[in-house]
């Protein structure tokens, strides 16, 4: 299966961005108005400069206290992107997310963010996969 299809099986097609200089608060209440765990870093919206999870909130307070909540998001983004196509194998990018201990990578074509996935998006389309083959196999064997 490719990661096509996760994108195209999601219900919005939109990537949440936020600018590099914009603070850790706004960043932190953009994935709370959005319920999400993660927002892209980037300048104009269509090319991935990093990311920023709750984890690494989290870690920045823990760390050092609220302070960080007025320090701007590109000195906590994870720089070094891993990132896949829509043309990747759902296998490979699982493997990559579990043994990066990482849950969202982001999709890029062309140098251009289409899509961000996530582990419970791969997970998902995992067990949707071995469930109609399960089914296939029932059907052959029953004779339908």
């Amino acid at each position: 299966m490719l990661i096509q299809f996760i994108l195209k099986s999601k219900a919005s097609s939109g990537v949440v961005t936020i600018a590099p200089n914009a603070t850790i608060s706004e960043a932190a209440k953009l994935l709370g108005e959005h319920k999400i765990g993660t927002v892209v870093v980037s300048s104009d919206g269509e090319t991935a400069e990093g990311i920023l999870s709750e984890r690494d909130i989290v870690r920045e307070l823990a760390r050092t206290g609220p302070s960080c909540l007025s320090d701007c998001a590109k000195n906590y983004m994870t720089r070094k992107l891993v990132t896949c196509t829509s043309q990747s194998n759902v296998e490979e990018v699982l493997q990559q997310m579990t043994e990066g201990r990482f849950r969202h990578m982001p999709v890029v074509e062309e140098g251009k963010l289409i899509g961000l996935v996530s582990l419970g998006d791969v997970v998902k389309a995992q067990l949707a996969e071995v469930a109609m083959e399960k089914d296939a196999l029932e059907g052959m064997i029953m004779g339908h």
